[in-house]
């Protein structure tokens, strides 16, 4: 799928990861993005960039959100599943479920969400696509951040359940798995972390070569290939990661 002209929705746009997007796509020619927030105000300063942005109350685990999401923005060509949360807890050293819950509220169930309420745009049309945000840990589990790392091994499944789902109709469905990036919800992971801007790069030239998963920068890279050549070993280096985070 082209960026050039595309018209593009994209969730937790006022983050590190959505601005980096937001600047990449206006570098290759999209023609109008919608910026889903859930406050506008956080996105003055992007809205200045160009007056091909709009923002779009969004909050992907409100039902009048995202219904009104999708009546204001029918025109869609691509859809960006990339907002997250992210508690940075495990079972027993989290007081209750709560935040948990949270985790698959937006990291899974925003997923379903969107796909479900903007199945009759362009995106699911032929020749439409969808890049849902991830994260490594969908495959090999932190445990100062375990119910996040379930929450994405859930976004994981269910973005390959999605693409072979509108892949006979000609959609393109992105999974992208990076390792911490340097953003406000990434400081409390250890370094190195990716720039912002290498995940937005990476992710639209692999949205533009046609290919189905993505490991942006070299980091993501290389953690992937020490998880296909011995995942139990690359679990058993992060499983020593207990106590690692405050």
């Amino acid at each position: 799928m082209r960026v050039e002209n595309s018209t593009v929705l994209i969730t937790g746009a006022n983050g590190g990861i959505g601005k980096a997007f937001v600047t990449e796509l206006l570098h290759r020619g999209a023609a109008k993005i919608y910026l889903g927030v859930r406050d506008p105000q956080t996105v003055k300063s992007l809205l200045a960039l160009s007056s091909r942005l709009a923002p779009v109350v969004l909050d992907v685990t409100n039902p009048a959100h995202i219904e009104a999401a999708a009546k204001a923005a029918p025109d869609v060509t691509l859809l960006i599943n990339n907002a997250g949360a992210a508690s940075f807890s495990g079972v027993l050293s989290a007081a209750d479920a709560a935040n948990a819950r949270q985790e698959m509220e937006v990291n899974y169930f925003g997923i379903i969400n969107l796909a479900q309420a903007f199945r009759h745009t362009p995106a699911f049309q032929n020749g439409g696509g969808v890049i849902n945000v991830l994260s490594i840990l969908a495959q090999v589990t932190l445990p100062v951040a375990g119910t996040y790392s379930a929450s994405k091994a859930a976004s994981l499944a269910i973005t390959r359940t999605l693409r072979a789902e509108v892949k006979p109709r000609g959609v393109q469905v992105l999974g992208v798995l990076p390792v911490q990036a340097d953003t406000t919800m990434g400081a409390a992971l250890p370094e190195p972390k990716l720039k912002p801007a290498e995940i937005a790069i990476d992710t639209l030239d692999a949205l533009e070569a046609g290919e189905e998963e993505v490991y942006p920068g070299a980091l993501s890279q290389a953690a992937a290939q020490a998880f296909k050549a011995d995942p139990a070993g690359l679990q058993a280096q992060f499983s020593t990661m207990v106590h690692a985070i405050s």
